[in-house]
């Protein structure tokens, strides 16, 4: 039932001819102009309109701060200098509400601030415990709903704390084995959803008075995940691929566990998200992604919004980042493939579209290369879908190439721009990456036919693209690197054991590489998911020589190629053991293994001296073994 909302937590496993030596027309752009903070990013419009907040680096940290639509003056409202902010919310209009970690280790605590700056409160003063929004209560400018795992580690109760105070209450106990909650419009827990790590199910009431009641069991292949209820606050609408392979947006009666109504399905994608206009009560659209975002509108209203901003800003993807609450005023963001965009204000009564800030404006779009979407066939017939960039004022023949497998790996690549595609290819080098089989987006059977193929098909995938490059002439086969980070790390270590005739080099972020070890070091808070982890990935007792032949540890002879290989020591989702022991393997071996560890960073460098490190070693090492640029010098 649940299926999709254990997906997405799982995917957090967790981001004329090229002559080397011969310089092209496109300038060599500083590392530190791809991976510095942006001069201002995160941009979200306060209930009323009246006011933005964003983020901005000070002191080399993402802060939040705040300004009056139409005023020049700026307020800083935190002083974090250990590590970025990572994510905040207005919890009412005079009121900041933002979580913090500590190194990485993911345990993060909530924090309210004023938008003055005054009045910081840290509301969940509690070691090693991991708060979740569950509902920001919008009709209570005083309390918010959170989860917190205080009381066991492994499950998350619900509290109404005080946004002011950090008074809080216990308004649903967590019997074991619930893993997520559903407000209504009103506020009131009225769906669970509960897991034994293979079956989930869905729990009903009509009101927080009575007892929950299951009315749905499934196994966690099938999805039916609540996105909200009616209006009505009697049925919900819900993402579902119940009855079918790809997932669609439904209108869903939970009383008596009945489908009512198909709202949007697409023939080749997944739907999962579902747009509403709170104010006039209707539902507006949705989106999706094919190659790129797609949307479907329901409401004229909506759709003249679309057009008008699409007008506006030509040549990019738009989309609406939030609205006032009388949906008079709008908050803008572009995206495209050589742009980390723009946020922009829209008055919709005056038509007034004003731009708020470039996020990164030392980038030039001219320098920067195009992201085109491709596929190819993997050995089984398959269609692998995915983006090839080709570096800039060079000829598409014989080329240096990185292939990057994403993460998750049950995630995918979306069209957009990316610092790390970018940078590589403004060095000279093509970059593959491809949505391998697994690849959330594409239908339930897609994702289902990676069961246990760690290392095996899902590895072939990433080998086919290879194949494919240079088939199509356009890689030098003695010139492919490959790169990625958490099970993209894996994919790496992988190729460099499975396959050791692909690769040059290789780099690993935060990848697995023993399976048995990254299985016995889950956090606390997956463990009620251990049991689904072992049927889509394997049984560390009943399929152990499954998990042995896809673990690139005990395969660490087949390396020949250097290898780099990045960690954060407080990484909870893969810990520092993973990458300790492939160096210590390969140091016996006497391979080139560069280790870059920092003792304040988790699942990937946060902390911008960091980042600037690791991408400053990955342009030298990717230079020495494949032969593309560097900032200052071109290789021979």
């Amino acid at each position: 039932m649940n299926g999709f909302v254990l997906k997405l937590l799982l995917m957090t496993v967790f981001f004329g001819s090229l002559a080397i030596g011969k310089e092209s027309a496109v300038p060599v752009i500083p590392m530190e102009d791809f991976f510095k903070n942006p001069q201002q990013a995160s941009f979200q419009l306060s209930p009323n309109g009246e006011y933005l907040a964003f983020m901005q680096p000070w002191q080399k940290r993402m802060n939040i701060f705040v300004q009056k639509i139409g005023q020049d003056q700026i307020t800083q409202v935190t002083q974090a200098t250990e590590r970025d902010i990572p994510g905040y919310l207005w919890a009412n209009n005079g009121r900041i509400a933002f979580v913090q970690d500590k190194g990485g280790d993911e345990n993060f605590k909530l924090y309210a601030v004023d938008i003055d700056g005054s009045n910081l409160r840290e509301l969940t003063p509690f070691d090693e415990v991991r708060v979740q929004l569950v509902d920001q209560l919008e009709g209570d400018d005083a309390h918010m709903l959170i989860g917190l795992n205080k009381r066991n580690k492994q499950i998350f109760d619900v509290y109404r704390i005080n946004i002011d105070s950090g008074e809080m209450e216990m308004v649903g106990e967590n019997p074991g084995n619930i893993s997520g909650w559903v407000t209504d419009n009103d506020g009131k827990i009225r769906i669970a959803t509960t897991t034994d790590g293979v079956s989930t199910s869905m729990l009903y009431r009509e009101s927080e008075d009575q007892p929950f009641k299951s009315v749905l069991t499934v196994n966690f292949k099938e999805t039916l995940a609540p996105l909200f209820f009616d209006f009505d606050n009697k049925n919900i609408y819900a993402a579902s691929n119940l009855g079918r392979d790809k997932t669609a947006i439904v209108k869903y009666d939970p009383a008596n566990a009945k489908e009512l109504e198909k709202i949007f399905e697409h023939p080749e994608v997944d739907v999962t998200n579902l747009l509403r206009s709170k104010k006039r009560q209707k539902l507006t659209g949705v989106t999706f992604f094919t190659a790129k975002r797609g949307y479907h509108f329901f409401d004229d209203d909506r759709k003249q919004l679309q057009a008008e901003l699409e007008k506006e800003l030509p040549g990019y993807e738009v989309a609406v980042s939030s609205m006032s609450k009388d949906e008079s005023k709008v908050l803008v963001r572009t995206f495209s493939d050589k742009s980390r965009g723009a946020y922009y204000f829209y008055d919709r009564s005056a038509k007034k579209l004003e731009k708020l800030v470039e996020i990164s404006p030392w980038l030039n779009e001219a320098d920067l290369a195009d992201m085109k979407p491709i596929s190819y066939k993997s050995r089984d017939g398959l269609t692998i879908n995915g983006y090839l960039t080709l570096p800039k004022g060079v000829e598409a023949k014989n080329l240096p190439v990185v292939i990057n497998p994403h993460g998750g790996p049950w995630a995918r690549d979306y069209w957009g721009f990316n610092s790390e595609v970018q940078f590589l290819a403004n060095r000279g080098y093509a970059v593959l990456q491809m949505n391998f089989r697994g690849s959330t987006g594409y239908g339930r059977e897609f994702w289902e036919i990676s069961f246990k193929q760690w290392g095996k098909k899902m590895q072939d995938d990433v080998s086919d693209g290879v194949k494919w490059l240079i088939a199509e002439g356009i890689a030098d086969p003695e010139k492919v690197g490959i790169y990625g980070g958490s099970y993209g790390g894996y994919a790496t270590l992988a190729g460099m054991t499975f396959t050791p005739e692909l690769y040059a080099c290789g780099i690993d972020y935060v990848g697995v590489s023993n399976i048995f070890t990254w299985m016995n070091a889950i956090p606390p808070y997956w463990e009620p998911y251990r049991e689904m982890v072992y049927e889509m990935v394997g049984h560390p007792e009943k399929e152990k020589e499954l998990l042995e032949s896809a673990s690139p540890i005990f395969h660490v002879d087949n390396i020949n190629a250097p290898l780099l290989i990045a960690q954060g020591a407080n990484d909870p989702r893969v810990t520092k053991e993973e990458s300790d022991q492939i160096v210590e393997a390969l140091k016996k071996r006497n391979i080139d293994v560069p280790y870059i560890l920092k003792e304040n960073e988790g699942h990937g460098f946060r902390n911008e001296e960091n980042r600037f490190e690791f991408y400053r070693a990955m342009e030298t090492f990717f230079s020495r073994h494949l032969g593309g640029k560097t900032e200052n010098v071109l290789a021979n």
